[in-house]
């Protein structure tokens, strides 16, 4: 009996569109008229290809946004899950790699190095990020065992639920690209061994 998580990223944000770290800590930004599209886009996949038969978010509202477009081609209601939400970048919040590599070079490097580095000085931990996934993960396992469900998110938690699939160290997390309202796909097996079918699948973007 296999249990499919589909991870969405949201659709893009004027944040996004430029690059910048966009957590929980900063604004909460919604989605642009592209990023619309591509939500509606990845909606319009997703009921042609998958029975979904539940949706989750992240309470923020790129999110939740993206979500009920899905919602509204796939049928379940939108569920929001707390640990699913981004990580909180700090002072780093709304600010570009390039920015945060020139500005706090020294903390930048540890940030990538290890993941119990606090980013942007109050910003939340990588190994923060994991254990709240890994929960919100366990508990959508255990009561939608043998289903199929969309989980609609962010950069972070996305990437960890995929390192953690793989069983990957943490330094993975900046060796995936996950492009906005990029579909990928993990399944569970009845002992919870998990397999990556795909990886930011953007087939459905190519016509915008």
């Amino acid at each position: 009996m296999l249990t499919t998580l589909l991870l969405l990223r949201h659709g893009e944000t004027a944040l996004t569109a430029h690059q910048r770290l966009s957590g929980s800590g900063g604004d909460d930004p919604p989605l642009s008229g592209t990023g619309r599209r591509q939500a509606d886009a990845a909606a319009e996949s997703l009921a042609a290809r998958f029975g979904v038969q539940a949706v989750v978010s992240s309470p923020l509202r790129r999110c939740r946004e993206t979500a009920g477009a899905a919602a509204r081609r796939l049928g379940p209601e939108v569920r929001v899950d707390a640990g699913l939400r981004e990580a909180d970048f700090g002072a780093w919040e709304g600010l570009t790699f390039a920015e945060v590599r020139e500005r706090y070079p020294r903390e930048f490097a540890a940030w990538q190095a290890d993941p119990a580095a606090v980013p942007g000085g109050t910003g939340e931990s990588f190994a923060s990020v994991t254990h709240r996934v890994e929960r919100a993960r366990d508990k959508l396992l255990a009561e939608h065992a043998g289903r199929t469900v969309l989980l609609v998110s962010h950069v972070a938690p996305l990437r960890t639920l995929v390192r953690l699939a793989l069983g990957a160290p943490p330094r993975t997390l900046f060796r995936m690209d996950l492009a906005a309202a990029s579909v990928s796909e993990v399944t569970y097996d009845g002992a919870g061994e998990a397999t990556l079918r795909f990886l930011n699948d953007t087939s459905h973007l190519s016509h915008l």
